[in-house]
C-alpha cells in the first residue's frame, strides 16, 4: 500500500510518516520546501497529477501556516480551503477509493472554556478558522455526495522536540536551555494562566491511524482531555534543572490571549481504542533532553 503526506515538512509529517513506515506502507511525502516531492497543495496541477500516478490507499492533509493571525488571510484560504479542494477532487476522478485525512483543528469551534467535543458549535473567530470549517464541510460534501472515505481529526495543542522557537512551548524550552548554559536572558511570556493542552505529536497522529483504520466514525477530536497552564509548563522546565522561574521570567501585562482555556473531550476517539501515552512531564523531558544542553 501506499501513503501521500501533504505538509510532511511539519511534526505530524514526520511522526506519521515513521508509523507509516513501520506499518509496511510506502511513504510518498510531499511540502512545499524539502521531501521527495517539492510543490504546493494549492496548486491543482500538482496535487492531481501526483495523486494520479501514485494512486495512493491513504492520503493525509497536513499542510497550514498554523496561525489565527489575520495576516495570513491569503495562505490559509489557499492551502488550507483550496488544497482541500484540489485532494478531494482529485481523488474522486483518480483514486477513488483512497482513505483521505484532513488536519482539522480545536480553533474552529466555538470555545466557552468547557471541554470542546465533536457536537460542539464551530465559531468562525478568524481566517484559519474559517478555512478549517469550509475544509471540514467539503469533506462532508464529498463523503456524502460521492460515497468517498474522507475523516477529519480536529487537533488541540500538541508539541515534540521538532516545533520551532515561533511555538510558546518550544520558545521557553529553548530559552531554558540557554540559561543553564550562561544566559541572563528574561523570557517574556503573556498570561501564564491559560490554559490548554500539553500532548505529544507521536501521539496525535496515532491517534490519526486508529481513526482512518475503521468505517464508523468519521470525525473525530483528537486530544489529551487535559489542561495545563503555561505557568505548569514553566514550572516543570525550570524545576528540570533545580532552578527557580520566577527569577527568568517576566510577564508582558498587555498581552491578550485567545482564549483562557482550550480543552477537548477525547471520549469519541478513546472508544476506538486510541489513548495518549505521553504526560506534561514526559513531553517537557522529551523536548529538553531532544539536544546537548
Amino acid at each position: 500500500m501506499k501513503a501521500i503526506i501533504f505538509g510532511a515538512n511539519g511534526q505530524d509529517g514526520y511522526y506519521l510518516g515513521l508509523l507509516l513506515k513501520e506499518s509496511g506502507i510506502e511513504v510518498h511525502e510531499t511540502s512545499r520546501t524539502a521531501g521527495r516531492y517539492i510543490g504546493d497543495v494549492a496548486d491543482y496541477s500538482f496535487v492531481s497529477s501526483l495523486i494520479k500516478t501514485i494512486q495512493p490507499s491513504y492520503i493525509f492533509s497536513f499542510a497550514a501556516n498554523s496561525t489565527t493571525n489575520h495576516s495570513a488571510l491569503f495562505e490559509n484560504h489557499q492551502t488550507i480551503s483550496t488544497g482541500t479542494w484540489n485532494i478531494l477532487e482529485s481523488v474522486r476522478l483518480y483514486c477513488n477509493d483512497c482513505k483521505v485525512f484532513l488536519s482539522g483543528s480545536a480553533m474552529q469551534f466555538q470555545n466557552t472554556g468547557k471541554p470542546i467535543n465533536e457536537s460542539t458549535s464551530f465559531e468562525a473567530s478568524s481566517p484559519y478558522s474559517v478555512a478549517r470549517i469550509q475544509s471540514t464541510y467539503a469533506a462532508r460534501y464529498y463523503k456524502d455526495k460521492f460515497s468517498m472515505h474522507v475523516y477529519v481529526g480536529y487537533f488541540f495543542n500538541h508539541d515534540s522536540p521538532l516545533r520551532s522557537d515561533r511555538h510558546i512551548n518550544q520558545k521557553i524550552v529553548s530559552a531554558v536551555k540557554r540559561i543553564v548554559r550562561g544566559s541572563s536572558e528574561k523570557i517574556e511570556i503573556g498570561d501564564l494562566s491559560v490554559r490548554k493542552e500539553f500532548a505529544f505529536a507521536k501521539d496525535i497522529v496515532e491517534g490519526v491511524w486508529v481513526l482512518v483504520n475503521q468505517e464508523q466514525v468519521h470525525e473525530a477530536v483528537i486530544g489529551v482531555g487535559v489542561d495545563h497552564s503555561i505557568q505548569d509548563w514553566i514550572e516543570i522546565c525550570f524545576k528540570t534543572f533545580g532552578l527557580n522561574w520566577r527569577d527568568h521570567v517576566v510577564q508582558n501585562v498587555s498581552f491578550k490571549p485567545e482564549y483562557k482555556r482550550l480543552v477537548s473531550d477525547p471520549s469519541l476517539i478513546r472508544s476506538l481504542g486510541w489513548n495518549s501515552e505521553t504526560d506534561i512531564f514526559k513531553l517537557a523531558d522529551l523536548m529538553i533532553r531532544y539536544s546537548t544542553i
